[in-house]
């Protein structure tokens, strides 16, 4: 095998790797925001993890990000909840950092 090889190789694996860790922080974020968007809702306990997974699963199903920040914003407007997309928006942002910490600190809350 030439050096080219094993460096195409490398980059293979490497890339799948970085891929991999993007999708688990993508999801452990969706995650939080579900945990979050519940306590807003209303939900305690483990209907908040029952929001929390149903908001991940949509996003896991191949949605973008405005899809689910859309199925939040008309959950909040079914229940009365006012609050505009931009902060919603925001704490996706919040969400995404404490995905990356959990990461780095190797947790595995989920």
């Amino acid at each position: 095998m030439t050096s080219f090889d094993e460096r195409e190789r490398a980059f293979e694996a490497k890339f799948a790797h970085d891929e991999e860790l993007r999708f688990e922080i993508k999801v452990r974020r969706d995650y939080l925001l579900g945990l979050w968007a519940a306590g807003v809702l209303g939900h305690r306990g483990a209907d908040q993890g029952v929001y929390a997974s149903h908001l991940r699963s949509v996003q896991i199903s191949g949605a973008d990000d405005e899809a689910l920040i859309a199925a939040i914003a008309n959950d909040f407007r079914k229940a009365g909840v006012s609050m505009d997309r931009a902060s919603i928006h925001t704490k996706l942002a919040e969400c995404l950092r404490e995905a990356q910490q959990d990461y780095l600190a190797g947790a595995q809350k989920q």
